[in-house]
């Protein structure tokens, strides 16, 4: 183990594990048995269950994801941050449509084990993250090896100017400043 995996709580590790396994389980069920869920709520099922399949993979990728950033959660902090997004929008989609009169609220249900539960660790997750590499919490331009010259780089092309920007994700005036 590294200095830097050694730095993060244990939690961290068994939360993004926990949430590896529940969202390849998760997926799997939707991809094998996708009418089920519907036929629980008592709910029409879709004419085109091949997108809730769908659905499933891509909950199944964030499984793999997440197990990823349980190896060093500092590290792998915007596969994280990806997450927590989708949790976010996630219950906004739901509402949006269950206000529309296209899903029954009574639907919402797994929103609370698929997104909601997850908020708490994820969001403490980031802000350790934060805390422990506040460098990679900016943006900035290409990498080291797009700005070198090209004699460095092995090739005969002419020199283009780099343009590097420095922005803190918490200070969206700076960004504005720099892009008007």
């Amino acid at each position: 183990m590294n200095n830097e995996s050694e730095q993060n709580p244990a939690w961290m590790w068994w939360v993004l594990v926990a949430a590896a396994g529940y969202n390849l389980i998760w997926g799997s069920f939707a991809i094998f048995f996708p009418a089920l869920p519907f036929q629980m709520l008592g709910v029409a099922t879709p004419n085109y269950l091949s997108l809730w399949q769908c659905i499933g993979m891509i909950v199944g990728v964030y499984g793999v994801g997440y197990g990823i950033a349980a190896m060093n959660p500092v590290r792998h902090w915007p596969i994280v941050l990806v997450g927590f997004l989708g949790k976010i929008f996630g219950p906004i989609g739901f509402v949006w449509t269950a206000m529309q009169g296209e899903l029954p609220w009574s639907a919402g249900v797994t929103i609370l084990t698929n997104d909601v539960m997850w908020w708490i660790p994820f969001a403490m997750i980031l802000l350790h993250a934060r805390r422990m590499d506040p460098q990679s919490f900016q943006l900035s331009g290409p990498p080291a090896s797009q700005t070198r010259k090209p004699a460095e780089r092995g090739t005969a092309r002419q020199k283009t100017p780099a343009v590097a920007v420095s922005v803190r994700l918490n200070d969206p005036q700076i960004l504005i400043e720099r892009l008007s």
